[in-house]
Formats: structure tokens, sequence, C-alpha cells
């Protein structure tokens, strides 16, 4: 699998002619945007660590991470195996796919909802399944009459492993995690606006307590820490596409210039302008893309 996401290697693009599917290869570690999508993502080759808030996320090659929600991170490292390069691949999830799975697959006995993303070893029939839909880089032609039916299978398969509960929560019209992810998505809408706790609790439809529980629960980290860290990864993007500081603070919602440089310094580890030159140098960008 390694080999195959090799010959179609795009280093301008981690996207495929594949709906919905993404390749990445990394030779190096360098500085990366990320801001996860909600899908899955499946190490071939090396490893990779991510931080969510102060929780250190870290998987090798047969590990899947999955993840319901938009998840920032704040650092990224991918590890190399010695010689041989970072290699990834990753699928955004397709709602409709997975509900007409779920509905069409036994009900699964209900149980705590757990949390929103999680990490898991891949099963033999997962991997043949992955590989099936890779298989198709090599047949382009073949991609409008296939790909549909072996996502479905991948999916079939990745509901079968050990993020199954995960998955099937997104079959439900009602759970805490469908709460917490209408809010977010406000969020990621508003993030350049003033964070009004009561509004947001309001559309997930809890209280102020219930909705602060259940989202760090989903999430790891609070309502506020995820509004903050939206608002500075927007800011990060302007900055690496040139856009100088003090205009950037106030594009995302900031009032005082100052208070932007202190807490984007706090979050990614160095100045606005000091961290806008080492991206704008070696930059690579996998904003939404799970690989």
């Amino acid at each position: 699998m390694s080999r195959r996401v090799l010959r179609h290697e795009d280093r301008k693009s981690l996207d495929t002619a594949i709906p919905r599917l993404a390749v990445g290869v990394f030779r190096q570690a360098e500085p990366s945007m990320m801001a996860i999508g909600a899908g899955v993502c499946l190490i071939l080759q090396g490893a990779k660590q991510m931080m969510v808030n102060k929780k250190m996320l870290r998987y090798s090659a047969g590990a899947c991470f999955a993840s319901l929600i938009d998840l920032p991170t704040t650092c990224c490292i991918f590890e190399m195996e010695g010689d041989q390069p970072y290699v990834g691949t990753g699928l955004t999830l397709d709602h409709g796919i997975l509900t007409s799975l779920i509905a069409d697959m036994p009900a699964a006995p209900h149980k705590k909802e757990p949390a929103a993303f999680n990490i898991e070893r891949v099963s033999r029939d997962v991997l043949e399944a992955w590989d099936h839909l890779l298989a198709l880089l090599d047949t382009p032609d073949d991609i409008a009459v296939l790909a549909a039916s072996r996502e479905r299978e991948l999916m079939y398969r990745l509901l079968q492993s050990p993020h199954g509960p995960l998955l099937r929560q997104i079959g439900r019209e009602e759970g805490r995690l469908t709460q917490v992810r209408k809010a977010i998505d406000w969020m990621r809408h508003h993030y350049d606006e003033s964070f009004p706790i009561k509004t947001v609790a309001d559309i997930a439809g809890m209280s102020i307590a219930s909705f602060n529980r259940h989202f760090r629960a989903a999430t790891s980290m609070s309502p506020l820490q995820y509004h903050k860290t939206l608002r500075l990864q927007a800011a990060r993007r302007l900055l690496a596409s040139d856009v100088d500081a003090t205009r950037t603070a106030y594009a995302v919602g900031y009032e005082s210039p100052s208070q932007f440089s202190r807490e984007y310094s706090r979050l990614f580890g160095h100045p606005p302008k000091r961290d806008a030159s080492r991206l704008r140098e070696n930059l690579v960008d996998v904003s939404n893309v799970v690989v």
C-alpha cells in the first residue's frame, strides 16, 4: 500500500482523483497547519504525533485515527522510518454512506457514547478494503464506476472494527455528540465574532454547565479553548499568505493586536511575524485533510 501511494504522490496536493480520498507523503518534519476534519486516517509507514489541546496523540503504521468532529490541532510531527518517508492515507467521512450502512446492519447494543475521536489498530479486512479503494489510483478510468462501492466496502469494514461504536454515532439524530457538533458548526462559521457561551449552549440544547462538560468530553478542550484555537489557526493561514499581523488580528476578531500576539505566541510557540516567516519558507497546508 505504501508503494502504491508513493507512485501517485503529488507534492502540490494531498487530494486524489478518488472523491474524499487523500494521500500524504512527508520526508521531513515540516511546519503544518492542521485542522482535522471528520474522517479516518491510516498510517502506512512511519508515525505521527498530534497535539490536541494539551493531549499528545501518537500512532504509527497499521493504526487508524478516526474523528467525527473538526478537531483543531496545534502541533503535528511526521516521524520518518529511517530513510523512508512518512506515508499516510485518509478518507473524509460521508454522512449518507454511513447512515445507509448503519440502517442495513444489525443494531448494535447501545453503550455509553465514546469520545468523538479515537485510535485503533486495523484488521486485515480493513486493510484489504482500503487497498481496494487505493487500487483505483492505478486505473483512473474505473473511478467513476467503482469508487462508490469500494468506499462503501471500506466504511462497512470500519463499522465492524473497534471504530464501530464511534462511527455509529454519526447515524444518530439525537445524542450528546450530535448536540456538540451543532455547536461546533456554529463556532467554525463565527470564529471571528465574540463568543457568547449561552448562545452556543442554546444551539446545542444544553445548559451552560452541561454543555461545558460534554464539549470537553468530546474534544478534550473547553468551548472557549476550541473557539480560540479556531481563531488563531485562521490567523496563521492569513499570516502564511503574507497578511501583516495587525490586519490579521482584526480580521479574526481581536480588538487588541497585543493580546493577539500574546495568545498566538502561547499557542504556537513563536510570535506571529516570526512564525509567518517559518511557514512561508517551508509550508505544508493540510487543513481539514486527514492524512
